[in-house]
């Protein structure tokens, strides 16, 4: 992983020269949490400025990322990343909570975040990753292999979004991903035995033919169910009344 960042950030001072103020690994690479199989590397660029030219300098960078598996980098101005973070709470949150920086200085660590629209942001994403699962589980229900691997690939997402809303209820928990789900069933009551089955199958600690996956669905759509209840009923911060 670390060779191949140190690739991506030499190409990406190749396209942008000067213009390139700042690289910023986020999300489970900056925790350590990296699996070959579901893990993307997600990666933030501060730009002098963003027009056409940036972008068809972008390009070849891009694509070669996005060859690696990865999601297209990030592109925000200076201005952008200090006038943004009002509308992508759950985001930066993130990226300011735990992040590395790969190339020079660290624009994130003082970032100020209004969390105006955060409690909303959360319940928003929770209902509509909950709705993209439904729609996407009833076309493969019959194939149990893919029913598994479309929750494995969701469960980082899910747990991402029960960190925040233990923030929300006044919580500070710690980044894995286990001990998320712990603090979750703690605090809201939280059936954590679907979450740390597919957990399990991603680490590859399980095998697929160790798990029913109808019966890990139905617990693991009963618990997000449950999830969405909590963020709901979580009295809204003075600033976002």
């Amino acid at each position: 992983m670390d060779k191949l960042l140190q690739d991506l950030v030499e190409r990406l001072r190749k396209a942008f020269g000067a213009g390139l103020e700042s690289v910023v690994l986020y999300g489970s690479a900056a925790t350590g949490e990296v699996h070959a199989h579901y893990s993307d590397l997600n990666v933030l660029c501060v730009l002098v400025a963003i027009t056409p030219k940036e972008l068809a300098a972008a390009e070849p960078v891009f694509r070669w990322w996005r060859d690696k598996g990865n999601p297209s980098p990030l592109l925000l101005t200076r201005d952008e990343l200090g006038t943004s973070a009002d509308c992508f709470p759950i985001e930066f949150h993130d990226i300011k909570s735990q992040h590395r920086i790969l190339h020079g200085p660290d624009l994130v660590k003082g970032l100020t975040i209004d969390d105006h629209y955060y409690r909303a942001q959360v319940e928003y994403q929770l209902r509509s990753k909950l709705l993209r699962l439904r729609q996407k589980a009833g076309g493969l229900l019959s194939d149990r292999s893919l029913l598994l691997h479309l929750m494995a690939d969701s469960v980082s997402t899910f747990c991402m979004l029960a960190r925040h809303a233990l923030v929300l209820s006044g919580k500070s928990p710690a980044w894995p991903k286990r001990d998320v789900v712990e603090a979750a069933r703690v605090s809201f009551g939280l059936d954590p035995a679907p979450f740390l089955t597919l957990l399990d199958l991603r680490e590859e600690k399980r095998k697929e033919r160790e798990i029913e996956p109808h019966s890990v669905f139905a617990a693991y759509l009963a618990a997000i169910d449950h999830l969405v209840l909590v963020v709901d009923q979580i009295s809204p911060r003075a600033d976002e009344s």
